[in-house]
């Protein structure tokens, strides 16, 4: 009995210590993320470049079909884990290439392996021992994400007011499970991806206008309405939840 407590006591505080061997996958996003700027990575991902390069784009595509939707799969992927800047400029660009329809399932599946790969190292990382240093309101304010997780998640993914990087770590690090995560994520960037790989498929006639992009279509009345709609049908079930509560409250007292 005293080992058991003693072993118990032992995992409490290495849980409560931040481990150089679980940061790993942290440094690796952050030398990731490092090494994007100082390449300039960032140079490729904006109207100029892809109106310079679109031709070549285009032929390349023709030409290589699957390694093209391939390459473009694993780069959206990995500009996601990473945390890159422009993912709005990599879903135009998708459905410059791609179209509207492949573009959507290359730009929502590989954004949702993304999103899972970070979502694993933050979990990793830093939940354990953020879990150890918090205090009674966050714990409480855990259990209570647990409870409606996918609820939450759907909300948060559909409307577009928190970085998606943001949206990514917060799951991980309250608890949420792998599974509800990834359907969450999954369901839930389906209406924007459609709204900017639409956007992206028109771009050519911009460029021939020579027209820039509206990147804030997505809060447009007429686009906005309905995903916020979405949103309310997602937080629906907490409502109820809640009321219900309430309502057996009194009876159970």
């Amino acid at each position: 009995m005293t080992e058991q407590i003693s072993e118990d006591t032992t995992n409490q505080q290495s849980k409560s210590r931040l481990s150089s061997k679980r940061l790993i996958p942290l440094v690796v996003i952050v030398a990731g993320l490092v090494l994007f700027f100082a390449l300039g990575g960032q140079q490729y991902l904006s109207f100029s470049a892809l109106a310079e390069h679109r031709v070549v784009l285009l032929d390349w595509y023709a030409a290589n079909t699957m390694l093209a939707a391939l390459g473009f799969w694993v780069i959206y992927a990995l500009a996601v884990a990473f945390s890159l800047p422009g993912a709005v400029w990599l879903t135009l660009i998708g459905g410059f290439v791609f179209g509207t329809w492949l573009s959507m399932a290359l730009v929502v599946s590989s954004a949702t392996v993304g999103a899972v790969l970070i979502f694993l190292a933050a979990r990793y990382a830093l939940a354990d021992y953020l879990h150890a240093k918090a205090g009674a309101m966050v714990h409480k304010m855990e259990e209570g994400f647990r409870e409606n997780a996918l609820s939450y998640l759907l909300v948060l993914r559909l409307v577009p007011i928190f970085p998606f990087w943001l949206v990514n770590l917060v799951p991980a690090l309250l608890g949420m499970r792998l599974g509800s995560y990834t359907i969450g994520t999954f369901v839930g960037i389906i209406p924007g991806s459609f709204v900017y790989c639409s956007l992206g498929n028109g771009l050519g006639a911009l460029i021939e206008k020579g027209e820039q992009p509206d990147l804030g279509i997505i809060f447009q009345p007429s686009v906005l309405t309905p995903i916020v709609g979405l949103a309310v049908l997602s937080i629906i079930p907490v409502v109820y939840k809640k009321i219900r509560g309430r309502k057996e409250t009194p009876d159970n007292a």
